[in-house]
C-alpha cells in the first residue's frame, strides 16, 4: 500500500525512522520507489542540480510541474511531495492555493512543501490545510531565502534564533503540517525541536536525533559539483560515469565500438 502521511506521523510515535530523498525524473524515481525510499521530493533543489542555476530561486512553477510529472509516473509506494518554488505562494494564501492546486492536480503529489514559518506564512499553511492540501514545513536554513540569510549557513547557533526555529515550528505544527524539515541547525536544536513536535522532523544537516533524514540524492550518489559539509557520500557515480564515458570515447576513437561482425 502507498505511504500516507498519516503513517508517517505514525513512524514518528513508534520510533521508526523515515527516509526522504530528491528525484526529478522517472528513472530515477522509480529506482528510489524501489529501493524502499519512504518519500520522494520533487525540492527545488531541481534548479541547481538539474537546471544549472546558482541558486533555487530562478526556479519556476512550470519548470517543478514537468519534472514532478514525471517523477509521479515513476512511484507507486513512496508518499510524493513537491516543493513550490520562490513566489509562487508567499504572495498570498490564494495565489499559493493556486500554484498547490496545480501541483496536487498536474503532478498527482501527495503533499506539498513550502519553506519559512513566518506569520503569515502560517496562515497560509493554515489556509492549504483547510482546503484540504496536506503540507510539509521547512525551517532553520531556507535556501529561497539563501540571499536574506547572507548563504548557506548555519542557522539557529544562538539562543534568540534557536527560539525562534523552535517557535516556527511549534507554529507550523499548529497550522496543520504533517511534517516539517529541519535545514543546517544545530545537532541540540534538533533533538530539541524533535521532541517538542507531535510531527515528525525530517533532517539535512540537523543532527542524528530528527525523525528521519533527507538527502538531495546526487549528493548521495556523488554526483554534485559541490557538497554542503552535512552530506554522506554513499557512492561515487561522477568517477565511475566519467571512467565510462573516456572508455567509450577511446574505443570509439579506436574504432573498437562497435566491434565488427
Amino acid at each position: 500500500m502507498p505511504i500516507t502521511t498519516r503513517q508517517l506521523i505514525q513512524w514518528k510515535q513508534q520510533g521508526r525512522p523515515i527516509s526522504v530523498l530528491t528525484a526529478y525524473d522517472w528513472a530515477i524515481a522509480r529506482l528510489l520507489d524501489s529501493a524502499g525510499v519512504d518519500v520522494i521530493l520533487v525540492g527545488d533543489s531541481l534548479a541547481m542540480v538539474a537546471l544549472g542555476y546558482e541558486t533555487t530561486i530562478p526556479l519556476t512553477l512550470e519548470e517543478i510541474l514537468h519534472h514532478a510529472r514525471a517523477v509521479r509516473r515513476g512511484v507507486k509506494q513512496a508518499l510524493l511531495v513537491v516543493d513550490l518554488p520562490f513566489l509562487t505562494y508567499q504572495a498570498s494564501p490564494q495565489q499559493a492555493l493556486e500554484s498547490a492546486g496545480r501541483v496536487m492536480k498536474e503532478a498527482e503529489a501527495n503533499a506539498v512543501k513550502l519553506e519559512g514559518g513566518y506569520p503569515a506564512l502560517i496562515e497560509t499553511v493554515r489556509y492549504l490545510v483547510q482546503a484540504g492540501i496536506p503540507i510539509m514545513g521547512h525551517v532553520g536554513l531556507t535556501p529561497q531565502s539563501v540571499h536574506q540569510l547572507g548563504g548557506f549557513r548555519k542557522q539557529g547557533k544562538t539562543p534568540e534564533t534557536a527560539e525562534q526555529i523552535l517557535q516556527q515550528a511549534l507554529a507550523l505544527e499548529q497550522a496543520g503540517a504533517f511534517a516539517i524539515v529541519l535545514e543546517h541547525i544545530p545537532a541540540e536544536l534538533g533533538e530539541q525541536i524533535t521532541q517538542a513536535l507531535g510531527i515528525p522532523t525530517i533532517g539535512i544537516g540537523a543532527g542524528p536525533n530528527c525523525d528521519g533524514q533527507v538527502l538531495v540524492t546526487s549528493d548521495l550518489l556523488g554526483l554534485s559539483a559541490w557538497q554542503p559539509p552535512f552530506v554522506k557520500t554513499h557512492a561515487n557515480l561522477h568517477e565511475i560515469i566519467t571512467q565510462a564515458v573516456q572508455q567509450f570515447c577511446a574505443d570509439v576513437k579506436a574504432q573498437k565500438f562497435p566491434e565488427s561482425s
